[in-house]
């Protein structure tokens, strides 16, 4: 998919993620919107996963550990055809395997994450069983920010140098907000690329809310030969919808109608400039 399809197919599934949000009436607005852009760009653009290879067993792995955001994961999922979009009406319902938290009981989804920390554990797991096996898979997992103040982070980090996985892709969604406030704030964490380089991580930053950076910088992996491969993706928390954006209060805030109607209004005038403007 070529960079004008990504980003118009980015403005859809913000579109998607504050509908079922509003409709479900509960679920992770602005992280989704931050990190969806990322997901766009490895499901589309770099990953071979599809409903069709997802039990081969050369196929990418994806981990959301940052589970939270699953809205967007969901979002992107449904789009690939691991199921019908539909089952989207059915998040946080009654009987409905669309919870909260990514689960494997909804097709697509690689491992159950949401416990922060855990997920950056179980992809390095994935990434030395395909060394030991001769596999030609890489396997990519998304943190937030915040989530690194858990020590398992970095003790998998540890583990990733030392078995010298270059075919994991580790990405982080630095939005610099997390539920309680900033995260320099809560507990400082730069300078992050230090901090990686130190533990054994080749470091690439890019803003991870432009797609023609993350389709570069993710296109150079492995960055360097026997080290893991580490993305600060510099995003935005609420990306696309001005009265959300950078807003500590939309982490777990659900659009009342009339947000939700001016939200998708602001995205449909963003899609209609931009198939102008690259028509």
């Amino acid at each position: 998919m070529n960079e004008r399809a990504l980003r118009l197919k980015s403005i859809e599934y913000r579109k998607t993620i504050l509908t079922i949000i509003h409709h479900a009436n509960a679920g992770h607005t602005g992280g989704s919107l931050s990190c969806v852009d990322i997901l766009n760009v490895l499901y589309n653009h770099v990953m071979n996963i599809s409903p069709q290879n997802f039990n081969d067993p050369n196929r990418d792995r994806y981990v959301q550990s940052k589970g939270h955001a699953v809205e967007a994961l969901y979002t992107v999922l449904a789009d690939k055809g691991f199921y019908s979009p539909a089952e989207l009406k059915t998040l946080n319902r009654y009987q409905s395997h669309f919870i909260g938290h990514p689960t494997r009981k909804v097709p697509g989804v690689e491992q159950n994450t949401g416990a922060l920390g855990h997920g950056l554990s179980v992809a390095v797991g994935m990434a030395l069983a395909g060394k030991i096996d001769g596999r030609s898979y890489r396997v990519y997992t998304l943190l937030g920010d915040g989530e690194l103040t858990e020590g398992s982070s970095w003790e998998a980090s540890m583990t990733a140098a030392h078995y010298q996985l270059d075919n994991l892709v580790v990405i982080i969604d630095r939005n610099g907000l997390q539920i309680t406030g900033p995260t320099e704030q809560v507990v400082a964490l730069e300078s992050l690329k230090d901090k990686f380089e130190a533990f054994g991580y080749a470091v690439r930053s890019c803003n991870g809310n432009d797609i023609g950076d993350l389709v570069r910088t993710l296109e150079q992996v492995p960055f360097e030969p026997g080290k893991p491969n580490l993305i600060l993706a510099n995003t935005v928390k609420g990306k696309g919808v001005s009265f959300i954006e950078n807003q500590i209060g939309w982490h777990h805030k659900v659009p009342t109608t009339e947000e939700l109607a001016r939200a998708l209004a602001e995205l449909e005038q963003a899609q209609a400039e931009l198939e102008k403007v690259m028509a």
